[in-house]
C-alpha cells in the first residue's frame, strides 16, 4: 500500500475563497466548491473559524480544529456541548455538535475545544 499523508492536520489552516462578507471570528460554513460563508444555525457544514474579515471572493484564512475563540449567541456553560448559531456565532445544542465549551458566557466570546 502506497503512503498516505493529509493534506491539513486539525488546527492548521486552509485557505478557502469568501462567497459572502465573513467577519474575523465567524464560524464558516462550506457553500461551494472550494467557497465559504457564514455558518447557519445547527449547520453541519461548518468547516472552521475565519481568521479575518473578508468580502465574496476574497481569500480568507479558516483555522479548524484545535481551541478556537467564537462569538456565543445566548447562554453557554464550560463544558456543554456546542453547534452553530446563526450568523457564525456558537449555540448551546447537540443537534449538529461542533466542540464543547471550555468557558462560560453569555453572548459574549467563549473558547471552544472544536471537534471538527
Amino acid at each position: 500500500m502506497p503512503e498516505y499523508l493529509p493534506i491539513l492536520k486539525p488546527g492548521q489552516a486552509i485557505t478557502l475563497a469568501a462567497s459572502a462578507t465573513i467577519t474575523g471570528g465567524q464560524l464558516v460554513e462550506v457553500t461551494g466548491s472550494g467557497t465559504v460563508g457564514p455558518a447557519g444555525a445547527a449547520s453541519v457544514k461548518v468547516v472552521g473559524v475565519a481568521a479575518f474579515d473578508a468580502v465574496s471572493t476574497d481569500n480568507v484564512t479558516i483555522f479548524a480544529g484545535g481551541v478556537q475563540s467564537v462569538l456565543a449567541s445566548g447562554a453557554i456553560t464550560a463544558g456543554q456541548v456546542v453547534q452553530a448559531g446563526a450568523a457564525g456565532t456558537v449555540a448551546a445544542g447537540a443537534t449538529a455538535p461542533i466542540g464543547i465549551a471550555l468557558t462560560t458566557g453569555t453572548d459574549v466570546v467563549v473558547r471552544v475545544q472544536m471537534v471538527r
